[in-house]
């Protein structure tokens, strides 16, 4: 296997820096079908993503999901899309934006170099990439890295593929980094309260509802009987933050969105459950989507523009979806606490000047270097 990574002469003299790798589902680099369809093609030839048979996969992928789900897909991106671009990546990029911000202030107040900790974002489909993201931060001479999949809750077919795609970039790699990951955060003390304080916030301006819906993105059932614990982190992240919210069980309810296909998924679902709950007299619905740190396709047309449809289709009279906590200060302080809790035994003063010298001098000594 010949590496991406830049080839990087050992850095004798140069302190070593700490990578921080923000990863996230990503997203196509314009809302138009032929994007859309490279995205999807790379999306959906996901193993972890489509557990189908691949022989049977591939046809269904390529003789009839790549030739007409795109230009469908393209017209609802182009409904969401941003003028700095698509919603996700540019959450994620401020993400990472005030997570560098913030760590290089908490790194400074330990007495250590501001510019010691360096975050990048690699998407894990489409761009920027996971390879362009480890290339950048190997050039910053990280011989550390830490990678963030940015799903709270864990799921092979989000941050286990994540991960997959980080391993298999190093591996072809001569001097790989130390490695750390973090395979979920769904139960993150600030991660819960910053939902909260988003939550309430809303609440604040605009009143209370009938019922909160916590829904999440939904996985086909079978996962969760081959041992995905997503199906438990779900139910444990949505019910520490009905707790720090004060609710009772009959005030909010978990349900499971974006079923695909004809096999039985997590339940109950989103949409099934927007129309009915005006027959059960539930006429004022917030709904909130504790799994997406970022807004995106999924949050901002499925759930905000079509669960809004549904439900008032149904017979409801009030729907607003409360969006994703994007750059909210809170989530950035959670990130910041995570991050610096999984960093620990790595946060230790860089060599001094005089301790740089002996280095390279050592080093010639030896014939390492000219």
């Amino acid at each position: 296997m010949q590496s991406s990574l830049p080839v990087v002469t050992p850095a004798h003299g140069r302190s070593p820096r700490i990578g921080i790798l923000l990863t996230n589902l990503g997203t196509p680099d314009a809302p138009t079908a032929s994007a859309v369809r490279r995205y999807l093609a790379e999306f959906l030839s996901d193993r972890r993503v489509v557990e189908i048979p691949p022989v049977v996969w591939k046809l269904i992928l390529h003789g009839i999901i790549l030739r007409t789900r795109p230009a469908k897909s393209a017209k609802k991106y182009a409904s969401v899309w941003m003028p700095e671009g698509s919603p996700l990546l540019v959450w994620t990029q401020r993400q990472a934006q005030y997570l560098r911000g913030d760590l290089g202030e908490r790194v400074k107040a330990m007495g250590l170099p501001a510019d010691l900790v360096k975050v990048e974002v690699g998407m894990r489909y489409g761009n920027p990439s996971i390879a362009s993201a480890l290339a950048k931060l190997k050039t910053e001479n990280c011989d550390r890295i830490l990678v963030l999949p940015m799903y709270p809750q864990y799921a092979a077919s989000t941050t286990a593929t994540a991960c997959d795609a980080v391993f298999a970039e190093l591996a072809k790699d001569r001097t790989m980094p130390a490695l750390r990951t973090i395979s979920s955060w769904h139960d993150d003390p600030n991660f819960i309260k910053a939902l909260a304080t988003r939550i309430n916030d809303y609440w604040r301006k605009h009143g209370r509802p009938d019922k909160l819906v916590m829904s999440f993105h939904g996985v086909p059932k079978a996962t969760l009987m081959k041992g995905d614990m997503y199906h438990c982190m779900c139910h444990k992240t949505a019910r520490l933050l009905a707790q720090e919210l004060g609710l009772t069980g009959a005030q909010w309810m978990l349900t499971f969105q974006s079923r695909f296909g004809r096999a039985e998924w997590l339940q109950p679902y989103t949409d099934a459950t927007l129309a009915g709950l005006p027959a059960q007299g539930v006429k004022r619905v917030h709904l909130v989507c504790p799994g997406f740190p970022s807004d995106c396709l999924e949050t901002l047309e499925e759930i905000a523009m079509e669960g809004k449809e549904i439900f008032m289709h149904a017979g409801g009279e009030q729907y607003e979806y409360i969006s994703a906590l994007n750059d909210h200060p809170a989530l950035i302080r959670a990130l910041t606490e995570l991050s610096l809790t999984h960093l620990q035994g790595w946060l230790t003063p860089p060599p001094n000047a005089a301790a740089l010298v002996e280095q390279v001098q050592r080093a010639k000594a030896l014939g390492a270097i000219d």
